[in-house]
């Protein structure tokens, strides 16, 4: 078992460091290079940011819990750590909606693009996509806080994750579930239906392009961007559906060797 947490620790520790320095070195070479001081680019370097953040936010708990075997965490980091870890996850969807968009105006109107998509533009989105991740995640530690709670406090998962905490009180979590059900309508649905849609623009775009060569060539600047939304969506919808249809199923912890998280105390 030490043997096995031990491998599991090093594993963590050097997709740790491989993420600091991939994100860091792309924010580095965009900064140096004026000429990839573009909306795309500068999406991507958002993006960046927002991997660091929420890597930055659940990393360091899983290296605790198999490194140094303590499996403990205070009520108090774990609401800081939910805020955090829902905060970046919105602001790194809603980055990719920007870059769909991105891709969208490029396509579409090549010749109008650096009009229709000036600098300015991008900080306002950047902006408006900061303030609503925020304002999205700012009611979920005061939810949680306000519950009482008197069941175990064993986390199926080793990082304090909305759902996962609500499950443990033992009193009417009615307001939780609402609120849940409306951030992932109003932002997963929304940014998902947008995207969706921005792809199918793209489509009918390059499908209109007479030479197979230019379509397969415009296409590809799209082929990174829709990578990236595989890998950031499909993980989320998964632990979504978990979450909602898998209560017959074991805890996830339980089919990891028992590296869960406890926290405690379990009240406010």
């Amino acid at each position: 078992m030490e043997e096995k947490n031990a491998l599991m620790a090093f594993l963590l520790f050097v997709l740790c460091v491989f993420i600091l320095l991939g994100n860091s070195l792309i924010l580095f070479v965009i900064k140096i290079d004026q000429s990839l001081h573009e909306p795309m680019y500068i999406f991507l370097s958002i993006l960046a940011c927002s991997d660091l953040g929420l890597s930055m936010s659940t990393l360091p708990t899983m290296l605790q819990v198999y490194w140094s075997n303590s499996k403990e965490i205070t009520f108090s980091a774990c609401l800081a750590q939910m805020f955090f870890i829902h905060a970046f996850q919105w602001l790194e969807s809603g980055t990719l909606v920007a870059m769909a968009f991105d891709r969208v105006v490029a396509i579409r109107e090549p010749l109008r693009y650096r009009t229709l998509f000036p600098n300015t533009i991008v900080a306002k989105i950047g902006i408006t996509a900061a303030v609503r991740c925020i304002c999205v995640c700012f009611p979920a530690p005061l939810l949680i806080k306000r519950l009482r709670f008197c069941r175990s406090n064993i986390l199926s998962y080793s990082f304090c994750f909305h759902p996962d905490v609500m499950k443990l009180s033992c009193v009417d979590i009615k307001v939780n579930i609402l609120y849940g059900l409306i951030v992932m309508i109003f932002t997963l649905g929304f940014d998902v239906a947008f995207i969706l849609v921005s792809y199918i623009m793209i489509l009918k775009t390059v499908l209109g392009i007479a030479s197979h060569q230019e379509r397969l060539k415009t296409f590809s600047t799209c082929i990174s961007h829709m990578c990236a939304i595989l890998i950031f969506y499909v993980p989320i919808i998964s632990i979504c559906l978990l979450q909602r249809y898998g209560k017959h199923l074991s805890p996830p912890c339980a089919h990891a060797d028992g590296q869960c998280l406890y926290c405690g105390p379990t009240s406010p």
